[in-house]
């Protein structure tokens, strides 16, 4: 028994000495990676994803997803910069590329790396609807839900020194594994995690957007456009994002927050 409590002291010691906090939303995270460890392998990552994809040659989409990723790193800057969380940025740097390809997604890695696909352009209508995915794509990165993925694979796998000792044992698995937590988790036990990613990211990309001058009261019309755009949702407990429905009245209950974010900085475009 007493070797017992030692061993849970020791653990409950760990992780708490192994726990970052998530910007605005104050969630404490598992943290077993560093961002100097994980940035540089998803700037590899990132460059090799470009190398075997098509880059849109449209350029007035390309333009005004440059555009719109311009003004959500500024905002990021902006709020990291108000709120004494500029360090966090290091390492950090920010590309912002139009795939062709016809699927409805966009992610952005570790660092600031974003893509976009031309299949969510129609969707996404006009140049506040990319800010609305801009902004939850760049929030999965400033919250660091990569790293606390890529923390909580590490973990399940045994790897409690971090990526070294996983590069070190299983590099090609560990590649894969920083690839899976750019994304959704596909294990059942990871679906609460994921929704709770998915939320969060909502969350903060409603205020990065509007510190960017875009109407937030635009990102609910944004997921009701996808909603109505075909396609049958797997029940939300089986699904390891939030369901449509849930999802903008979760963003409604979060404009009257984010208005103030915008009333003060609209006029700055």
């Amino acid at each position: 028994m007493k070797y017992i409590s030692s061993l849970v002291i020791m653990l409950a010691t760990f992780f708490l000495y192994q726990c970052a906090t998530v910007p605005i939303t104050g969630r404490r995270q598992l943290n077993l990676v560093s961002n100097s460890e994980i940035i540089p392998m998803s700037f590899d990552q990132y460059s090799q994803v470009l190398k075997e994809s098509k880059l849109s040659t449209d350029k007035q989409q390309t333009a005004m997803v440059k555009n719109v990723g311009s003004r959500i790193q500024k905002a990021v800057e902006q709020y990291m910069a108000d709120n004494n969380m500029a360090d966090q940025l290091e390492g950090f740097a920010w590309d912002f590329n139009l795939i062709e390809e016809d699927v409805q997604n966009a992610w952005c890695m570790p660092g600031g790396k974003v893509a976009f696909y031309t299949g969510i352009m129609p969707t996404c209508k006009d140049e506040t609807g990319v800010a609305v995915v801009m902004g939850h794509e760049v929030a999965h990165a400033i919250a660091n839900h990569g790293r606390e993925r890529m923390s909580q694979g590490l973990l399940t796998q045994g790897f409690l020194g971090g990526i070294s000792a996983a590069m070190g044992e299983n590099p090609t698995g560990t590649q894969e594994l920083l690839m899976q937590s750019i994304g959704a988790g596909t294990q059942i036990g990871m679906l609460n995690f994921s929704r709770q990613h998915e939320s969060e990211a909502d969350k903060l990309g409603l205020i990065f957007m509007s510190i960017a001058g875009y109407d937030p009261r635009q990102a609910p019309k944004f997921w009701e456009r996808m909603s109505a755009g075909g396609g049958e949702q797997p029940p939300e407990f089986m699904s390891t994002h939030p369901s449509h429905e849930t999802r903008i009245s979760d963003l409604n209950a979060q404009i009257p927050n984010a208005l103030k974010y915008y009333e003060a900085n609209k006029d700055k475009y």
